[in-house]
């Protein structure tokens, strides 16, 4: 045999050759026993160059298991004391490598392992841990390796060590850890070879497998380096580094014990969140996942509770897990490169894709958990070191929210486009748990978020998951998590319904009960549970809380547009539900019922009927019940259930409907508004309820009941929906209904508030106002019956009782009474006007209400005031026309009368013209009313004797009235204007009878043309205004040339002949005709033809304008058209006083000679 420095080269050679052809190493094992002595000798050599050799050889013999397997006995009885020696105090590379490579090959098996970690020193005390001189132990060798400065040797021993530690973590972690190899892995992350990193991370990932990597706080000690390094080596382009740095990351924070703190500051935790933002937002879909697993174990509370908690970070890493989620799942499926699509592959690809969700959802659950558990720690609520002017983003409440809406807008959209794919039971358990957490999470967000769940039908999604999976043993937990779900929907949409009172926190307890314990035991699908509700059979209680719960589960459903039952279906099994419920004996809870009858409203065939005995069993429920409104629905089909039958309707309409009004929303004041413009479109909830009216007006006579006995509001709500039914519905004859119910009503109130009935209902007002337009849809005269004369008797007796403040009830009731007196033969008109002024207390009051004129002029009160000079004046023309006996007089100050009307206030036009009216009736009646007395002021001087023959007027009144007239004319207000000459007229034709001189002073006033002239500026054709016109007659009739000359007069006839008539009203043309005629008579034709063509086509419309009945709203006080007011004045003033201008036409004057 050759020296050992001699054999060197033939050593070297020897390697190669194995190494180039590994069938020769069990050739020289077998055939050249004598070899391994040799190599042994060459071990012991001082040189480390012939050991490096034989280290060499060694290593390449060793790396076939055949002949591993036969040098076993070799190893462990002569090569191991002397290889381990020869590692440990290696001192060149060359050694130091090949002894490495030798233990590589030897790490690969089992039995080499056991052989050198089993060595007595390795299980004794940390403290002993080197053994005895001249032993030594792998893990000391190999942490002075990593403590060498050169990197390949580095790299060499922690191979070395992650090979160990392959072959069993739980046996030999121990002696790594008690050599603190894991504090010098922790240092190699800082360094800039990615071989040397990587291979840190694989050596820790087997580390943290040992609870004791952790004890020992190596982790603590080492997360900042991790935190570091894994964001310097996602700056690489290295995937499987990437892997391995977010795998290592997560490992320690899965495994990390909770008594333990991880991070120490907020930084280092803000740090460690960013550096998963990054990789949850890697393109490449491994490193993302293992991203996302990592945030799932890095959302935890001893992980995130250093003060102060980091939202806002959390929040952004949460946004890019949820975008990076979202990107892959809208990625298209795998597909062949000819474009046809592989099963397998697409496969492949839904399961990656829901491996990638759950983890995702696992993460956000995660979140969703931490912020509960914050919920209760104060210091977590929100930094401390926000400042105070700054936008509250880094706070609990925040967050919660901000969870809510990343479920709303990522989570819920993912999962669903995800089922129609495939569903996975350990992801629907993982997402219904996140739903049910966020009801706890944002309580004050939880009616909303409920609202939208189940409109999104997830009370069907749930209980069809419910009905696959659970029907058996199996998916226990995913039964469970559903069931708490649907409990937390249900409570939360009970706790908050829409158009119904919320149960009481009694009933709500008990409903709870019932969920929790019968939802978990419904898992059978949509027609098995129809048919399990519809169960005639005896139930027992047990089923018979399952058939609440059923109920209740489609009740929340249907009534959030979640019908995934036939609508007959469940009508038949709620119906049969009923039954059962009777034929028991049993009484539903209140919330049960009210699901029920709501369902039976609302699925009930619309041209079917309820058997009469459901409508006794719902009957019997009900009295049993204190109040409708615990079980009462908003929907108009329950109001047609119980509207519909009268055994439910003359025992629970009236608080049907009152419950109906005040659930209603519709702004019914817009309503009232629009209604003279046309028909509008009625909201639907109007619409069918005036539908149930039609079909059975007596219930008209409920809601008569309702304006009197409800609440103002609701009283308001009815009286306009009655006036719009009235108006809409002309057709429907109730008037005689409702004034006989109305006159039952207003007896019961004299007699119990006869006193004072301003302290009746505050909806009498309201009643008086229907009352009127009932009254006021007689469009023709009629005579007046006796319930007519009864109520003009009682109303007349409810004024009398009032004071003059009481305008509420004042208002209607003279507008009633105004309309009864006039809109009827004349007949009956005596008779009306004989009932009302027997009436000594309301004419009492007409007289201080018309002496408050004085005081109150602009108030307030001025349309009541209106209404009373103009029944004042209806009274006087009445009885002096008629001749009726007078029972009490009122007295009205003449010259007050006259100051009011020669020295206006402004925006007094309304009043003025009720006045314009008393003072015509008076001059018509030469001021010889039996009724009316017409005294002078205090104040007024003694009579001139030039003036006896105007008496009680003198001349300076006269000329003050018209020149107060004058004045009230050039204002141009059309209601105002009619008003004026209309008393202009009367005072002309009083001035003619008494002084004819004067007559013809006043008409010939040089001031009047200018006046005429004033009011023919508005245009072309703007003499055909009936006011004009009249005015020009009373120029023509009193030959006053100087204001209109004969000429003047050809023009206007002139232009009436080229006029469109046609277009004209029945006023203008009525005037015109006047105007043709008095022109006539006074000879002032010059052009015969033009008189002629203009007479024709006036004879032409006659018959329109003579006999048309025109409609309420344009009926005329002299020739005056009513919108001339809601054009000029307060729509309020139109509202009281507008129905009494309605009176007789004009009067065309004959010539005064």
């Amino acid at each position: 045999m050759p020296s050992m420095r001699g054999s060197l080269a033939t050593l070297t050679l020897l390697g190669k050759l194995v190494d180039a052809i590994p069938t020769l190493a069990s050739k020289l094992v077998i055939e050249h026993g004598d070899l391994m002595e040799h190599l042994l000798r060459g071990l012991v050599y001082p040189s480390e160059g012939v050991q490096a050799s034989v280290c060499y050889l060694y290593g390449k013999l060793y790396s076939s298991p055949m002949v591993a397997e036969m040098l076993s006995g070799h190893f462990r009885e002569k090569l191991y004391p002397l290889f381990l020696s020869m590692l440990d105090g290696a001192q060149t590379k060359e050694l130091q490598i090949n002894c490495l490579g030798l233990l590589r090959q030897l790490l690969k098996y089992d039995l080499f392992v056991s052989m050198i970690m089993n060595k007595p020193a390795l299980v004794e005390s940390t403290e002993s841990v080197e053994g005895l001189p001249g032993e030594t132990s792998l893990p000391l060798i190999l942490k002075k390796i990593l403590l060498s400065r050169d990197e390949i040797l580095q790299v060499a021993s922690t191979h070395c060590v992650t090979a160990v530690l392959v072959h069993s973590p739980e046996k030999y972690a121990l002696a790594f850890i008690h050599a603190d190899i894991p504090e010098f892995l922790f240092e190699h992350l800082s360094s800039s070879s990615e071989v040397l990193v990587w291979s840190s991370y694989n050596c820790l990932i087997l580390l943290a497998e040992e609870p004791l990597f952790f004890s020992k706080c190596h982790t603590v000690y080492g997360i900042e380096s991790v935190v570091r390094s894994l964001q310097g080596s996602l700056r690489m382009n290295n995937t499987e580094l990437h892997k391995q740095g977010v795998l290592l990351f997560a490992e320690i924070l899965t495994r990390q014990p909770e008594e333990i703190k991880l991070f120490t500051s907020s930084a280092m935790c803000r740090d460690a969140g960013r550096a998963l933002q990054e990789a949850v937002s890697s393109p490449v879909l491994e490193v993302a996942a293992e991203a996302v697993k990592a945030t799932s174990a890095f959302l935890r509370k001893d992980h995130q509770s250093v003060p102060p908690v980091q939202y806002r970070e959390l929040r952004a890493l949460l946004e890019a897990m949820l975008d990076r989620c979202a990107d892959f799942s809208q990625t298209p499926l795998s597909r062949r490169s000819l474009g046809h699509a592989s099963s397998r592959d697409v496969e492949k690809d839904i399961l990656r894709r829901g491996k990638f969700l759950l983890s995702t959802l696992e993460g956000f659950r995660n979140a969703c958990r931490l912020a509960v558990e914050f919920q209760s720690e104060p210091s977590a609520q929100e930094n401390p070191f926000t400042a105070p002017s700054a936008e509250k983003e880094d706070t609990l409440e925040a967050f919660s929210e901000f969870l809510l809406s990343a479920c709303d807008t990522f989570c819920i959209p993912m999962v669903m486009r995800h089922l129609e794919q495939a569903t996975y039971p350990a992801l629907m358990e993982v997402f219904f748990s996140i739903l049910h957490s966020l009801f706890v999470i944002v309580p004050h967000m939880k009616e909303k978020f409920s609202k939208k769940l189940a409109a999104s039908s997830f009370i069907r999604l749930t209980l069809e998951l419910k009905a696959r999976f659970c029907s058996g043993p199996s998916h226990s937990a995913l039964n469970q998590v559903c069931s708490s779900f649907l409990h937390c929907l249900c409570i939360s949409l009970l706790s908050a319904p829409e158009k119904t009172e919320p149960p009481s926190q009694e009933e709500l307890s008990a409903v709870s009960e019932l969920l929790q314990d019968g939802l978990p035991h419904i898992s059978s699908r949509s027609p098995e549970s129809l048919a399990f509700l519809s169960d005639c059979q005896y139930v027992e209680g047990a089923a018979r809380q399952r058939q609440h719960c059923v109920l209740l589960l489609f009740y929340l459903a249907h009534i959030h547009a979640d019908r995934f039952v036939s609508e007959a279906e469940l009508f038949v099994a709620v119906r049969s539900f009923l039954l059962s419920l009777q034929d028991q004996g049993e009484h539903p809870p209140l919330t049960v019922f009210r699901a029920s009858i709501y369902l039976l409203a609302v699925c009930q065939d619309k041209d079917d009927a309820l058997d009469e005995a459901v409508v006794s069993a719902i009957r019997k429920f009900l009295e049993g019940i204190p109040d409708l409104h615990v079980i009462y629905t908003h929907h108009p089909l329950l109001l047609r259930l119980f509207l519909l039958y009268p055994e439910l309707m003359s025992r629970f309409g009236h608080r049907v409907l009152e419950l109906w009004f005040s659930w209603e929303e519709s702004s019914y004041e817009e309503l009232d508004d629009v209604l003279s413009a046309g028909q509008p479109t009625l909201p639907a909830s109007l619409a069918a309820l005036f539908h149930i009216l039609r079909s059975s007006p007596s219930i008209l006579l409920i809601l008569l009941d309702l304006i009197y006995s409800s609440p103002v509001d609701i009283g308001h709500k009815v009286l306009i929906v009655l006036r719009t039914f009235l108006r809409r519905n002309e057709d429907v004859q109730v008037g005689g209904l409702i004034r006989g119910h109305f006159l039952l009503i207003l007896q019961r109130l004299l007699v119990e508030h006869g006193t004072s009935p301003s302290e009746a209902s505050g909806n009498l007002p309201s009643l008086l106002s229907l009352l009127s337009l009932v009254q006021l849809r007689n469009e023709s005269e009629q005579e007046l019956d006796s319930m007519s004369m009864k109520l003009l008797h009682q109303v007349s007796k409810l004024c009398g009782q009032c004071s003059p403040t009481d305008t509420d009830i004042l208002q209607p009731s003279f507008n009633f009474l105004y309309w009864s007196l006039h809109q009827t033969t004349l007949g009956s008109q005596k008779r009306a006007a004989a009932v009302l002024l027997s009436s000594t207390a309301l004419i009492e009051l007409l007289e201080k209400m018309l002496a408050l004129t004085w005081a109150e002029e602009g108030s307030p009160r001025t349309t009541l005031l209106c209404s009373a000079w103009l029944l004042t004046a209806s009274f006087s023309a009445q009885q002096h026309d008629g001749n009726l006996q007078v029972h009490q007089t009122l007295s009205v100050e003449l010259g007050q009368v006259l100051k009011v009307l020669s020295f206006p206030k402004k925006k007094a036009a309304l009043l003025s013209a009720a006045i314009l009216r008393f003072l015509r009736t008076a001059l018509q009646q030469s001021f010889s009313s039996s009724l009316v007395a017409l005294v002078p002021s205090r104040a007024q001087p003694p009579p001139a004797p030039e003036d006896t023959a105007l008496a009680p007027l003198g001349t300076s009144q006269v000329l003050s009235l018209v020149t107060g007239l004058q004045n009230l004319l050039v204002q141009k207000d059309p209601l105002l204007s009619h008003a004026c000459v209309g008393c202009l007229e009367a005072l002309l034709d009083y001035l003619h009878a008494r002084s004819p001189d004067m007559a013809l002073h006043v008409a010939s006033q040089p001031w009047n043309r200018f006046l005429l002239f004033t009011l023919l500026d508005a245009g072309e054709n703007s003499f055909l205004r009936p006011e004009i016109l009249r005015l020009m007659t009373l120029f023509v009739r009193f030959q006053s040339s100087s204001i209109l000359s004969h000429e003047e007069v050809g023009l206007v006839l002139q232009g009436a002949a080229l006029a469109d008539l046609s277009s004209l009203s029945n006023t203008t043309l009525q005037a015109l005709r006047g105007f043709l005629l008095q022109v006539q008579s006074m000879g002032l034709l010059v052009d015969h033809s033009t008189a002629q063509a203009l007479q024709v086509s006036l004879e032409g419309l006659s018959p329109r304008a003579s006999s048309a009945q025109l409609p309420l709203q344009d009926m005329l006080y002299p020739s005056l058209q009513l919108g001339a007011l809601a054009r000029s004045g307060s729509s309020k003033q139109w509202d009281g006083v507008a129905s009494c201008f309605r009176t007789e036409v004009c009067t065309v004057y004959s010539p005064v000679l």
